[in-house]
């Protein structure tokens, strides 16, 4: 698999001389595994003139991060849904495939940054936030019949277990480096392991969902949510059990403690010692 971007094109709170937004596209490269370098990655960043904001404009952007990286993306994440049509347009122009996502962990934390450190420098800089996404959030829809678990449960790994991640057995997932997010070896981090007898074509199917984040919702008596894509999301659990419902609480608390960091694995058993899938996940608070 080649590398994967994360981009973003939208108005900046900086006004040109004739009083309009500036835009910006700001793209910058996913990391896919625990060792991966934070400063490594690749980052790329140019204004827009309000007056040419269009497909063809961010397309020929992209072709110039594509020039500057040395190499074309396999994929581009993107999570500003008002967007999507020139988004998409721009990349398929440029042949990359364009995919919503709320797996923008590196480009959240980027326009964050830049909103507070690097906007306020610009000439016309206007102050406010950052523009909202203004998400839906749809029902959460139930796994496909074949696909539900038999088993599953809370568990905690310690941060410094995850430092051999990538010489585990795992046939689909994806991490990131937990010191990007201020994370040291000696915190827990919470998780969700599923067991089932179709564990391999579970994790096939959830690889294609672009994974955001694991939650627990306390609605509709209690069930455990696995939010994917932009709006998506699906119910792995109904959890009725009360004292289980202790362990999801303190599953969305142990979070909070660690940034929001956690994961989910997915094995044919208990006993196993591979993984058919595991992944990293981060909650991550859109605009």
């Amino acid at each position: 698999m080649g590398s994967i971007w994360e981009l973003d094109f939208y108005s900046r709170p900086i006004l040109d001389e004739n009083q309009k937004k500036v835009w910006e596209v700001v793209i910058c490269e996913s990391p896919l595994d625990v060792r991966a370098n934070p400063d490594s990655l690749f980052r790329f960043t140019k204004y827009c003139p309000s007056t040419e904001v269009n497909s063809v404009w961010l397309r020929t952007a992209i072709e110039e991060a594509i020039a500057s990286s040395g190499e074309s993306p396999s994929r581009v994440r993107f999570f500003r849904r008002q967007m999507n049509n020139m988004i998409t347009k721009a990349c398929q122009d440029a042949g990359i495939a364009a995919q919503p996502s709320r797996r923008i962990l590196v480009l959240h934390n980027w326009l964050a940054e830049r909103m507070e450190q690097v906007y306020p420098k610009e000439p016309g800089y206007q102050g406010g936030t950052n523009p909202s996404v203004r998400l839906d959030a749809p029902i959460p829809q139930r796994l496909p019949d074949a696909l539900e678990s038999e088993k599953w449960g809370f568990v905690t790994l310690s941060a410094s277990d995850f430092t051999d991640m990538p010489e585990w057995d795992i046939s689909f997932g994806e991490g990131f480096p937990l010191e990007m997010m201020g994370i040291t070896e000696d915190m827990p981090i919470p998780g969700v392991l599923l067991f089932s007898s179709r564990a391999l074509p579970l994790a096939a199917w959830i690889s294609g969902l672009e994974l955001a984040s694991l939650r627990f919702d306390e609605s509709q008596g209690g069930r455990l949510v696995l939010e994917t894509g932009a709006t998506e999301s699906w119910i792995l659990a109904n959890i009725r059990n009360p004292s289980m419902k202790n362990e999801a609480m303190e599953f969305n608390e142990a979070k909070q403690k660690v940034k929001g960091v956690h994961f989910i694995g997915i094995q044919s058993s208990p006993e196993s010692e591979s993984f058919a899938g595991f992944w990293l996940l981060q909650d991550v608070i859109l605009p």
